[in-house]
């Protein structure tokens, strides 16, 4: 007689099987009172921290892997965790914590002649779906931004983040627990296979929005090929306009901040912007001061490199005509 494995769940079984399991834990959550949450939020700050040693180690063998696949440095940022950067994740979530309760908030309403009273209130959505890429952060912060709002997520992150998303993910359905709560409100997602997106975001009837977070074709793949409602969420394409009555000096420090303080985040500035009024003298030196800190300098853009999203120490600068000029552009 021979003996066979157990099946094992083919990708989408499991994808929507996850998806039962949100919308049972979302029924339960869109109950919980602002304290219930505000306590979960915090346990689970507390146990990212707890859990601090973990998570590092795992994003250790993701960064050995990520530069042994030759990597670009701007993407090792984005992945890269330190104590420093746990620390934020748990002041994020606590952040949140601290924030109004949208659930329940009265919009507007009013009453009919007939005494009928109507009135429109915020409610949970009930299950949604996070698509994203390499910044493990990322994972925390859509968990404490869906739960704050009463709603389950199911986190579809990178795979080249894989161990560092489990290990976050393990702290806070942990932190769940303690509290009581239903650890499926958040659930990760398998990524070494691309189809769990594409199962992800074709759930009907059990993932009731999908959010894309990345680049441009992350996104543009969601939104064409989802079948569920979708949010699109902008690229990162952030500018400095530098008016005729700018100081140079502040300009200056504005625009090194600007850019070289972490290149490979989504709000570093990509495009620069002068007034043509004081180009002559603002350009050369703002260049300068761009190169002596190691940026590469597009001083003749292509429409390409005034759209782009570098992620990296280069930046597009451009002259324009006056604040108006500068404003359609960035439009």
């Amino acid at each position: 007689m021979s003996l066979q494995a157990p099946s094992v769940p083919d990708l989408r079984q499991q994808v929507h099987d996850a998806a039962r399991r949100a919308r049972v834990a979302a029924r339960e959550l869109a109950t919980l009172s602002t304290a219930a949450k505000n306590s979960a939020l915090h346990a689970a700050a507390d146990n990212v921290l707890r859990e601090a040693s973990n998570v590092l180690a795992a994003n250790k063998e993701d960064l050995a892997a990520a530069k042994a696949a030759g990597t670009p440095d701007a993407m090792l940022d984005r992945l890269a965790l330190d104590p420093q950067r746990i620390d934020g994740i748990a002041a994020g979530l606590r952040q949140v914590a601290g924030l109004p309760d949208p659930i329940g908030e009265v919009l507007r309403g009013q009453t009919l002649p007939n005494g009928l009273q109507l009135r429109q209130q915020r409610v949970p959505i009930g299950v949604i779906g996070m698509v994203y890429e390499g910044r493990p952060n990322v994972t925390v912060d859509a968990f404490g931004l869906t739960f704050k709002a009463g709603s389950a997520v199911l986190l579809r992150g990178s795979s080249s983040a894989a161990r560092s998303n489990y290990a976050l993910v393990t702290a806070l359905r942990d932190a769940l627990e303690i509290e009581n709560r239903n650890a499926d409100t958040v659930q990760l997602l398998p990524s070494e296979d691309r189809a769990s997106v594409t199962h992800l975001i074709q759930a009907r009837g059990l993932v009731d929005v999908v959010i894309p977070r990345g680049g441009a074709g992350l996104i543009e793949a969601v939104v064409r090929d989802a079948q569920v409602p979708t949010i699109e969420t902008g690229v990162g394409n952030c500018h400095v306009y530098v008016h005729e009555s700018a100081d140079l000096d502040v300009a200056e420090r504005i625009l090194l901040n600007a850019k070289t303080r972490r290149p490979s985040v989504c709000n570093a500035a990509e495009s620069v912007l002068i007034d043509s009024a004081i180009a002559e003298h603002a350009v050369p030196r703002l260049t300068k001061a761009l190169q002596d800190a190691g940026v590469t300098v597009h001083g003749e853009p292509s429409e390409e490199e005034l759209r782009a999203e570098f992620l990296s120490m280069d930046i597009a600068l451009a002259v324009v005509d006056g604040v108006d000029a500068a404003i359609d552009h960035v439009n």
